[in-house]
């Protein structure tokens, strides 16, 4: 058995032991401040200088260890190489230099492909949905998730599940379209695709934006909701509950808008009643980037950071992202004046590790960059890219323009 620094047996470093004995030995080993620092992320740019730990505050942001790391590849002007050797310089100071080990997970954007330098770009979702091929979702998924892993990132922030029934909403070409039916169908393809069999050599799947993002008020980016009970079940809820259900979802991220008066980020009924006690959902939920502390500045809800970070966790939010501006000090500070739990915290903990656990990053948490090439940008994804390119247009009207000749007449 591997042993920690001290010479004591540690069960959670034993793979041979169950993901549920490791959680709870882990949970057990770790002080309050270790505890929130697995619910909270930090940018890259944060880490690093170039393609180096920044000595100066690498070592003050990760001191407890760290939940998430955002955007290794999306955040900076790295190439997919120096990408997976930041990736490994990261996670060695963590394993290395922090006093229990725990490796961060590296999450990044993969609306159109890895947003990222020297990464293969496919068509948005609403072109794949206009293939009604949820093959090729999953296709683009399983090149995604090869991709990610040979740069050490853990998790992406797709597939968009929002049912957009309304142009005017700026993000429609992220979505798979007006159809509740076809969202799920090609949601669960693109979460089969991106997780594989066995997440220990998958990424994690974040199904966004939970829920009715895109039924906003005008068709106004953030702007409130108000949608009735059986459309929300029918139309809005349907492919989220189709995608955990029948492809194991692991993530779910919120919604920035409020929904009937309440943010979705503080909405327990949502979160929790809907999601875990519904559906059955055990995997993380992460906030939209910063949509824990716009409960204060955004939508008033609260009165600072302290009360935010109370009330997304007791909504059951459990990661802070993408950086931590609430679930850092301002949630100690509610622990310590009793506004919140510590049990409250170790549900959500529970959950990070478990994450942690199932993509198996303590065994391997270093990637081999020079393999990297291999995947990024290969001839085969190129190809894969302009079949779904071909794949999603939509002939609306034929005037005789088509078929092309091969030999046009003069002008």
């Amino acid at each position: 058995m591997i042993r920690t620094r001290a010479g004591d047996p540690a069960p959670y470093r034993d793979p041979a032991c169950t993901v549920d004995e490791r959680v709870e030995d882990l949970l057990g080993r770790m002080t309050l401040s270790e505890k929130v620092a697995q619910l909270g992320s930090a940018w890259v740019f944060q880490l690093v200088d170039g393609t180096d730990l920044s000595a100066e505050r690498a070592p003050k942001l990760l001191e407890h260890g760290l939940g998430h790391v955002t955007r290794v590849s999306g955040a900076s002007s790295l190439g997919a190489r120096d990408a997976a050797r930041v990736a490994n310089a990261i996670q060695r100071f963590l394993v290395e230099e922090t006093r229990l080990g725990i490796p961060a997970i590296i999450h990044e954007e993969i609306c159109s492909g890895l947003t990222a330098r020297q990464s293969t770009v496919f068509p948005q979702a609403i072109g794949v949905a206009s293939s009604w091929d949820p093959d090729l979702a999953e296709a683009i998924a399983d090149a995604l998730r090869l991709q990610m892993r040979a740069i050490g990132a853990h998790q992406g922030l797709s597939p968009v599940l929002d049912v957009c029934r309304d142009p005017r909403w700026g993000r429609l070409e992220e979505t798979f379209g007006e159809d509740p039916y076809l969202v799920a169908r090609m949601g669960a393809a693109f979460v089969r695709g991106l997780q594989s069999d066995d997440l220990s050599g998958g990424v994690i799947a974040t199904a966004k934006h939970f829920v009715g993002y895109a039924a906003s008020e005008g068709g106004m980016n953030w702007a409130p909701g108000h949608i009735p009970a059986r459309e929300l079940r029918e139309v809005y809820l349907h492919p989220f509950e189709a995608v955990v259900r029948a492809a194991g979802l692991r993530s779910v991220m919120n919604g920035y808008q409020e929904l009937d008066g309440v943010p979705c980020a503080a909405d327990r009924g949502l979160l929790t009643g809907i999601l875990r006690d519904e559906w059955g959902f055990d995997g993380c939920v992460v906030s939209d980037y910063f949509s824990v502390r716009q409960l204060a500045e955004y939508h008033r809800l609260v009165a600072d950071a302290s009360q935010a970070a109370v009330v997304a966790m007791t909504a059951g939010l459990d990661v802070e992202l993408p950086g931590t501006d609430c679930y850092g000090e301002p949630l100690l500070a509610a622990l310590a004046s009793g506004d919140i739990d510590e049990k409250v915290v170790d549900v959500s903990v529970r959950r990070v590790l478990r994450a942690k656990f199932e993509l198996g990053i303590f065994e391997q948490p270093f990637v081999d960059f020079d393999a990297v090439a291999a995947v990024t940008d290969t001839p085969q994804q190129r190809a894969l890219a302009r079949r779904v390119a071909r794949k999603s247009m939509v002939l609306l009207r034929n005037d005789g323009i088509l078929p092309l000749r091969s030999h046009p007449g003069s002008v």
